[in-house]
């Protein structure tokens, strides 16, 4: 499969994974809208949120209430935003959930690897 999130899943990719578990992977996305920006993915392929179970998108609401409680214990946040993205807005298409700390407040000033570095083993 040429897809970019499965092959980070796989390790084919490098990047900067805050957590994992059975069914999820969570890293910090390169383009940082906001210190600790975030993405939750299921490791096995979905396209979209349409072909998630009732099941699958609790499990993702639970993990991303968990992750960006985390988040903002850690990085000192007093909000977060979750977006996710669907059609021609959806660039890579395999579902994956933003979690934005203080996203609409500022866009941070520490770079990814200091971020990374902030969380790394901390979840």
């Amino acid at each position: 499969m040429d897809c970019l999130f499965c092959k980070i899943i796989s390790g084919e990719i490098p990047c900067k994974k805050i957590y994992e578990d059975d069914e999820f992977f969570v890293f910090l996305d390169l383009n940082q809208q906001s210190e600790g920006h975030a993405l939750i993915v299921p490791k096995e392929h979905v396209a979209d949120y349409k072909e998630l179970s009732d099941e699958k998108v609790k499990k993702i609401l639970k993990l991303a209430e968990k992750i960006s409680e985390k988040l903002m214990d850690i990085l000192g946040k007093t909000g977060v935003s979750f977006l996710f993205n669907y059609g021609t807005n959806q660039e890579i298409k395999h579902f994956h959930l933003h979690i934005m700390p203080n996203f609409l407040k500022e866009n941070g000033t520490k770079s990814i690897d200091e971020v990374y570095d902030i969380l790394k083993g901390k979840f």
